[in-house]
């Protein structure tokens, strides 16, 4: 046994002064609530948001290359909901890229690029298997 019991927080890197573009996809597109960091850690830049249970972090990479392959997966609460963040996201001119949902089954889900090029999914379980 080991005693994990979940996942606490993702982080995705970002360049150096990214906060405004976080705030207004992770907080305003998203939907996502901004956490206050600690002061020390405040200090090196980038920004915490509520992820349901866990946290979602922005941190700021010096050497920052976005990740397109490697990514969260976000879950959304109803496919009704997956549906109306993705008009919402392409009326905001973000590029939604729709799985096949063949690939999984009992799932809906689309990737989306943040300001950075990292790469997103976000995803409903559509059954109960």
């Amino acid at each position: 046994m080991t005693g994990i019991t979940g996942l606490h927080h993702v982080q995705v890197a970002a360049p150096e002064g990214c906060e405004e573009e976080a705030r207004r996809f992770y907080g305003e597109l998203l939907g996502l609530s901004e956490l206050e960091k600690p002061p020390i850690l405040a200090a090196r830049g980038g920004c915490w948001f509520a992820l349901g249970q866990g946290e979602l972090h922005v941190g700021v990479e010096e050497s920052f290359r976005p990740a397109a392959k490697a990514h969260p997966a976000l879950r959304v609460e109803s496919r009704a909901a997956l549906d109306a963040l993705a008009i919402s996201l392409e009326s905001a001119g973000v590029e939604v890229r729709w799985a096949d949902a063949a690939e999984i089954p009992g799932q809906q889900r689309f990737f989306v690029g943040d300001p950075w090029g990292n790469r997103l999914e976000l995803v409903v379980p559509t059954s109960t298997g």
